[in-house]
């Protein structure tokens, strides 16, 4: 039996188990385990961590062998279906026969009228079963994400966002390294069967909105070019031409009428180009899209208070705005690393635009020193906790312990300072894009050696009381400050990464 009649075989049985088709990460792992391919290489492929693609296969194989009546395993797979198992399961399927279950072979004992009925025409009114769908699907622009590490808490949050709720304008958003888009390629798997069409696009190279939308508009369209506006053709009065007199008189400069210029046409607000500025939102009323923009921070201005779009790309603000009100059932899913004023202003009155800040892993992040062979466990919450749990923070502190330490995580951490290594380049990016004020700012949070209060101005800081809280409301949306509430009291703070990184920048 070839792979693919063995993925439709167990995507049935999984149907008639429990209601759901294949997803992608199980489709993955049976291909995979046909392949003889490891847990780690399946994992690779999906860009999940190998634990969490173990854990989806032991689910898989309870579902196929409760269905089969068979001990299914990774191992045993392969034999089972030589055997001709699945085979059996197909024909009873696929014959018409009469009755509420069928046994095959004394063992498998299925619910043969709801898998006939999933199977019925639309048309039939006796409890329809959902269908799959077959979205198309462009993640050109994604990043190769090889490992995943838990966020089961936060997948939920956004599928009961875009699935139970149907919000319509998403903004996921989190420091370099925090784990934007590996966590956005993870959701895609688990809802991708709601949507028509799903679109991953980089805004890296700042490309315009009117760009950016004909891409879009092409991509909903099926790849079919985008229709111009139709231009009317003006009319052309005749020129009236006197008569002349006969005799040779000198001929008479003749009057030329001007030419009436008809208005165009304005196209209505659910056509081509309205509202949206050329993406139409009859497409994302007549498709469920998704749609992902990643590096977002990217059309904001560098050295001003977050959220100030550059000169040109004020229409992106218009652009959100629109998606987040207008009615529709689509998605679009916003990474960045600063928040939009359009979604700060959106959030607090309206369902329909919500936001996730993606924090550290937390204790979950241990997993990744366990792959990486590390001892002395009990250093490790120290360390994520230096590191705030940032996914790529750990793995960069990690590289510079095997480097240098030998893999011993007390002799790293004994150092007086912190070892920032190659994390020193990627908060550079971060600082760049602060103005004055907000560096100022955070050379004082970065010299005080705790939480502290803002109800007043620090003296020392040559800036009005206004600039003083308007550049700290610009951090915390950088997610560069930290809130820590004690009791009544709220207090902000530096991570200690970027507390070391900025004393290191000021001597």
């Amino acid at each position: 039996m070839d792979i693919a009649a063995a993925l439709k075989l167990a995507d049935d049985l999984v149907f008639v188990q429990t209601g759901k088709r294949l997803d992608y990460v199980q489709q993955a792992i049976l291909r995979g385990t046909l392949k003889k391919r490891t847990y780690t290489q399946i994992a690779k492929e999906v860009y999940s961590s190998s634990s969490h693609v173990r854990n989806v296969g032991s689910e898989l194989w309870k579902i196929l062998s409760e269905g089969l009546g068979e001990n299914i395993t990774k191992a045993s797979l392969k034999p089972i279906l030589e055997k001709g198992t699945f085979y059996n399961y197909q024909s009873a399927i696929v014959e018409n026969i009469t009755g509420e279950t069928v046994t095959v072979n004394n063992k498998l004992n299925i619910c043969y009228k709801k898998a006939h009925e999933s199977r019925e025409s639309p048309k039939t009114p006796q409890n329809p079963q959902p269908t799959a769908k077959q979205p198309r699907i462009d993640l050109g622009d994604a990043p190769e994400i090889l490992t995943f590490y838990d966020r089961t808490s936060q997948l939920t949050t956004l599928e009961n966002w875009i699935l139970a709720s149907r919000t319509r304008l998403i903004a996921i958003l989190g420091l370099a390294g925090s784990g934007k888009s590996a966590i956005a390629l993870q959701l895609i798997p688990q809802i991708q069967h709601q949507f028509d069409c799903i679109i991953w696009r980089s805004l890296r190279n700042s490309p315009p909105l009117s760009a950016l939308q004909t891409d879009l508009i092409k991509f909903c369209r099926g790849g079919a070019p985008v229709p111009a506006l139709p231009v009317p053709a003006l009319p052309v009065p005749a020129l009236p031409v006197p008569a002349l007199p006969v005799p040779a008189l000198p001929v008479p400069a003749l009057p030329v009428p001007a030419l009436p210029v008809p208005a165009l046409p304005v196209p209505a607000p659910e056509e081509e180009g309205a509202t949206t500025g050329g993406l139409p939102l009859q497409y994302l009323r007549s498709h469920r899209c998704l749609i992902v923009l990643d590096d977002v921070q990217t059309i904001f201005s560098s050295q001003q208070l977050a959220g100030n779009y550059k000169p040109g790309y004020e229409n992106y603000g218009t652009f959100f705005k629109q998606i987040a009100e207008s009615c529709h059932n689509s998605c679009m899913i916003l990474l960045s690393w600063e928040k939009p004023r359009e979604i700060a202003a959106l959030e607090s009155q309206q369902k329909s635009c919500q936001t996730l800040q993606l924090n550290g892993l937390g204790e979950s992040a241990r997993e990744l020193f366990t792959e990486k062979g590390f001892a002395e466990s009990e250093k490790w919450s120290e360390l994520i906790e230096l590191y705030r749990g940032n996914p790529f923070w750990l793995n960069t502190a990690a590289a510079a312990i095997q480097d240098l330490f030998n893999g011993k995580i007390s002799d790293f951490l004994s150092y007086d300072s912190l070892v920032l290594g190659d994390l020193e380049y990627l908060l550079d990016k971060h600082f760049q894009r602060l103005s004055d004020t907000e560096k100022q700012v955070m050379s004082w949070l970065a010299n005080q050696n705790k939480a502290v209060e803002i109800s007043k101005k620090p003296a020392l800081l040559e800036l009005s009381p206004s600039e003083f809280l308007k550049a700290v409301e610009s951090l915390r949306r950088r997610l560069l400050i930290e809130k820590v509430q004690k009791g009544d009291r709220t207090l902000f703070q530096l991570q200690p990464a970027i507390a070391e990184y900025i004393k290191e920048r000021i001597k």
